[in-house]
């Protein structure tokens, strides 16, 4: 019976119309039970703090074998040095169509006047809301302009930046290592692997289970949008979110199209085999919660070489910034045409280069601490910063998923790319015994049906919570309206 609880849990969290109600049931519940709502997003950060915990050392094992295994091709200096400079050409892609595009389209100059108006109300409220101060560096020694990115890339201390989860200083590190771990021999190693080993099924396990809980964290992350964040600044900022949500979807086809080619699998197959990596990092809101589920998708079932997708794929969740690159530039082309500035030639080539340099910038920053280097980009334009933190600090959970996605599916194509001519690693799905056709049975676990009867109450809460809400809003507008028509007219109430 646990068993199947626990394959019903699975595939809950692999469906995209379980997770899609899931979210439609926490975006109803963010605007008439805020409450609710409250207690799932309590859950989804209890979901990320095991994700990152079990992510983190992941990352690190997953490197040592990546780099280990990719020691071992043939061109191993001349297929890093293409990881790299592939990886540098798709986030300068990516940048460089949101930029011809978002250019073409404009997002954020067809407002109407009231949500321009409202805009502007939250822009200046940021403005008056006094300094803020933002610690960069620790509050003691202070910290040259030289100083603080070596200290953030090459740290002298390996386990305070693993103590403090600074993933770009870890991934630093573990690269440095894992060179020294490949090149000794084999037989100088072997139980360094095999206790390695050990710990990467373990903490792919722990992410595997931990990603049961995806339907929790959909509803969780709804509600918690809604009820924090107006209405009416998620409707002013639709013209950003529709085009952003687009060139993902665009990008993303694009990148999936170069997979199905170079894997020479069937298109079908390819989505069906990456479905799984998407969903997760669509919804869990964290960059590594889907490295386990990406290397099983990308090696085992598209055929890949392990070698290069356990190199490229943790390296690539901290360093790849496609989505941030993206994110940037149509960030500054919505703050722009938000304040009607005319872009020259000039202009858009700077913005391309400040969104460049302020997605690598960002690696391995938290969604929050990502936005506020937005102001790169719009410094250079000399366009008010505080319109980054006012406006876009407000549907940033909204964007994060899109922005990871289009993270993964690039990570996905720059490994296809680079591992032209290698052999296929293709697992084949063991074949089914063709058993006689049998009568279908419709079967229940009791934990289903405590499941069902959950959601059952679950639904009628929530309805009668609605009718609850607006009859209230009802009384109180027809309260309102006597108390206005006595106000008017005293001699009726006599």
């Amino acid at each position: 019976m646990e068993q199947a609880d626990m394959g019903f849990l699975t595939r809950m969290s692999h469906s995209l119309l379980a997770l899609l109600l899931c979210m439609a049931a926490g975006a109803v519940a963010g605007v008439y039970a805020p409450a609710l709502g409250d207690v799932a997003y309590t859950a989804a950060q209890v979901y990320l703090a095991i994700v990152s915990m079990a992510a983190i050392p992941l990352l690190v094992v997953a490197t040592f074998f990546g780099l280990r295994q990719t020691m071992g091709l043939p061109f191993p200096g001349r297929r890093i040095a293409m990881i790299a400079g592939l990886a540098l050409l798709l986030v300068v892609s990516c940048a460089a169509t949101g930029l011809a595009l978002g250019w073409v389209n404009a997002p954020g100059a067809h407002l109407d006047a009231e949500a321009r108006e409202h805009l502007g109300e939250l822009v200046q409220r940021a403005g008056d809301g006094g300094d803020i101060e933002m610690r960069l560096h620790d509050s003691g020694t202070q910290a040259t302009p030289i100083e603080r990115p070596r200290a953030t890339v090459v740290p002298d201390n390996f386990f305070r930046v693993l103590a403090e989860g600074r993933s770009l200083g870890i991934l630093s590190c573990a690269l440095l290592f894992g060179l020294a771990f490949a090149a000794l021999a084999r037989t100088q190693h072997a139980a360094l692997n095999h206790m390695f080993e050990g710990i990467y099924r373990t903490l792919e396990l722990i992410i595997a289970r931990a990603n049961i809980l995806l339907p929790v964290v959909a509803f969780g992350m709804s509600a918690h949008v809604l009820s924090q964040t107006d209405a009416l600044t998620i409707r002013a900022m639709s013209g950003f979110l529709l085009h952003f949500v687009v060139l993902v979807a665009l990008l993303g086809a694009l990148a999936i199209a170069v997979i199905h080619r170079r894997g020479n699998q069937p298109l079908a197959e390819v989505l069906q085999h990456l479905k799984t990596p998407m969903l997760v990092s669509l919804m869990s809101s964290s960059t590594t919660a889907s490295i386990p589920h990406t290397i099983e998708a990308m090696s085992a079932r598209l055929g890949f070489s392990r070698g290069i997708v356990e190199l490229v794929v943790p390296t690539a969740s901290v360093f790849l910034r496609a989505g941030s690159a993206l994110y940037y530039v149509l960030a500054a082309l919505f703050v722009a045409n938000l304040y009607d500035r005319t872009l020259s030639a000039a202009d858009i080539g700077m913005i391309g280069t400040g969104a460049t340099i302020a997605a690598f910038a960002s690696a391995g920053n938290s969604s929050l601490t990502n936005v506020g280097y937005a102001g790169i980009v719009l410094s250079m334009l000399q366009l008010p910063i505080e319109a980054a933190l006012a406006l876009f600090l407000a549907i940033d959970l909204i964007c994060e998923g899109p922005r990871n996605l289009l993270t993964l599916l690039a990570t996905c194509a720059l490994i296809s790319v680079v591992s032209a001519g290698l052999p296929s690693e293709r697992v084949a799905a063991p074949v089914a015994d063709v058993a006689p056709a049998q009568p279908l049975r419709f079967v229940l676990t009791r934990g289903n049906v405590m499941l069902l009867t959950g959601c059952s109450v679950l639904a009628s809460v929530l309805i009668l919570l609605m009718g609850i809400a607006v009859g209230a809003r009802q009384a109180q507008a027809s309260a309102m309206q006597h108390t206005t028509a006595a106000a008017a007219n005293p001699g009726i109430s006599r």
